[in-house]
């Protein structure tokens, strides 16, 4: 054979090489592509059960087996307040480790999920944590953005009977140099003006499949209140990935994401089950039981007159 028909015979089979793995990166986006608008036609259709709960206050509640979602099972609730609700938001708090729905009732909240992160052994949060100006929490971050926690890229804040969410900047202690009564730093903060925000993708915390508890808002102001549960066979959780597909499915704009795992807890009052609303799975069952001491909530209030 010649040098030149042996060179041909090789410059052939990398061509046809290149071809299929160009093929096959096409094929992979393409069933990537359909999966994305499968799972959210699957959330979106979704026969959901909803109750109101009061004016402009909705509980919704789908448990996703067939059809799964993200190839899994997943027992989603959230609680979608509307702008004109007639409510206000607070923090609660306390220096031992308690329930979400034992806060919730002692200071009488129409519906409440666990807050941001803190040390299971001190009951003390990890995050900065301020309500009516007092100082619970007082974590001070790295001199610059790199070197924060996942649990201070962002912040709840909570002015004139509204929620907002607000991202962090780079100066030390911007936390406690922010000018409102009531501030709970969480993370990570997960959409901002309808944009991905970018987080570390190296951390199994991130990666892997968890319960999950989001605070999610919508251009029009709604604000939900997001669970879903995990680490059991009837539900697998969300890596953060696909939670901020799911809120971004949802309608979402802007979405924070909260301590998970077997905090997770969304209470709602006057409902079965002593109000918890999802399966906390620090019993490691799918059941109602499982609900999780810690130490600070974010609750929706009556308003007062």
């Amino acid at each position: 054979m010649s040098k030149n028909s042996s060179l041909q015979r090789k410059s052939f089979f990398i061509f046809a090489g290149m071809k299929k793995l160009v093929f096959s990166i096409w094929l992979f986006f393409i069933c990537m592509t359909l999966a994305a608008q499968r799972d959210s036609v699957t959330l979106v259709c979704a026969p959901w059960k909803i109750d109101t709960v009061e004016h402009g206050i909705v509980l919704k509640q789908h448990h996703f087996v067939q059809p799964a979602l993200f190839n899994s099972r997943q027992n989603i609730c959230m609680l979608e307040i509307a702008p004109d609700a007639p409510v206000s938001f607070a923090f609660g708090f306390e220096p031992h480790r308690t329930t979400t729905s034992t806060i919730a009732k002692k200071h009488g909240a129409i519906a409440a999920i666990n807050g941001s992160f803190f040390d299971m052994d001190l009951h003390y949060p990890v995050c900065y944590l301020r309500i009516d100006s007092v100082e619970l929490g007082i974590n001070t971050p790295g001199s610059d953005t790199v070197h924060r926690k996942y649990y201070q890229y962002g912040a709840i804040v909570l002015e004139h009977d509204s929620l907002y969410l607000i991202k962090t900047d780079s100066a030390r202690l911007w936390e406690r140099n922010l000018p409102y009564r009531n501030i709970m730093t969480s993370g990570p903060l997960l959409l901002k003006d309808g944009q991905r925000e970018q987080y570390r993708t190296d951390r199994t915390f991130v990666t892997n499949r968890h319960p999950r508890t989001a605070v999610g808002i919508r251009p029009d102001g709604t604000i939900l209140l997001f669970t879903v549960d995990g680490r059991i066979k009837e539900s697998a959780g969300m890596s953060l990935d696909e939670l901020t597909k799911t809120l971004l499915w949802l309608g979402c704009t802007e979405a924070i994401n909260l301590d998970g795992g077997g905090s997770t807890t969304l209470y709602v009052q006057n409902l079965p089950h002593g109000g918890i609303v999802n399966c906390p799975v620090d019993n490691g069952r799918f059941d109602h039981k499982g609900e999780r001491a810690v130490s600070n909530i974010l609750m929706v209030m009556p308003l007062e007159p």
